[in-house]
């Protein structure tokens, strides 16, 4: 259950990617800010390699990154660089190549739902040392004491976003259940200004992916389980993403020293 804007704040634990102090949002504490148009609207992105995806998103992101599953969770994500904080689509002005997909989880910020541990609700959250966070706003959190139009936009965002997570997390059990994770790994081979081989392959990773033999191999009723669930198209489009590896690598291979794109 979510709680409104303005609801008495409450202890927020944990950490989220981007977020550096997530705060329960309230007129009390809030009621003078608001947003306002910043230089570098995805600054904020550029020192993460890889950002989480829901189910819904993978035939989108799949024109543009890798999308594969990491850790235990196997939490799917979009693969938006090979080194740890350097995301190769950012550009020098902040701002992401147009022809890319930005997911949901980018695009929510700096609005964010969190867990009220002395209850059932969710609590929305803003990150009150976000960039384009300002006591100057352009556009106001609040109306009067009620959240403005703005901010309760942002509240069904936010809820949309939740219950796609929560979708992701049944589509993830429901791969697990199937055993239809593999271990995959990839690498690149350095080469020199001649196109011959310099040097032994260079790991990138490792990480799960669905395996399309496991899938086929299914019986016909379990895949008309995963077909009723919307499952296999999710599993295709990750397939279909798996072929962007080799553009992340040759955006790695031009991007200059500081990673953008």
């Amino acid at each position: 259950m979510e709680t409104p804007a303005g609801a008495q704040p409450g202890q927020i634990t944990g950490n989220v990617l981007f977020y550096q102090n997530p705060e329960p949002l309230s007129h009390a504490k809030h009621g003078n800010l608001g947003v306002k148009q910043i230089d570098q609207p995805f600054g904020f992105l550029r020192s993460a390699h890889a950002v989480p995806l829901t189910v819904t998103e993978f035939a989108m992101a799949a024109c543009s990154y890798p999308v594969i599953f990491i850790g235990e969770e196997r939490t799917p994500i979009a693969v938006m660089g090979v080194r740890q904080g350097q995301n190769l689509y950012v550009k020098e002005d902040g701002r992401t190549d147009e022809e890319v997909y930005v997911p949901a989880f980018v695009r929510r910020y700096p609005f964010v739902f969190a867990s009220d541990p002395s209850s059932d609700q969710l609590l929305l959250c803003v990150d009150s040392k976000a960039p384009m966070v300002s006591e100057n706003p352009e556009v106001a959190f609040f109306d009067g004491e009620k959240p403005s139009k703005f901010t309760e936009d942002a509240i069904e965002f936010c809820k949309e976003f939740e219950r796609q997570r929560q979708s992701t997390l049944a589509f993830v059990d429901v791969l697990k259940k199937h055993d239809l994770f593999e271990e995959k790994s990839i690498s690149f081979q350095p080469r020199d200004a001649q196109g011959q081989e310099a040097g032994p392959p260079q790991k990138i990773a490792d990480y799960w992916a669905i395996s399309e033999e496991r899938l086929i191999a299914l019986s016909d009723e379990v895949f008309l389980e995963l077909k009723s669930m919307g499952a296999l198209g999710a599993s295709y489009a990750h397939f279909v993403s798996l072929l962007n590896w080799p553009r992340v690598i040759q955006r790695a291979l031009k991007a200059p020293v500081d990673g953008t794109a």
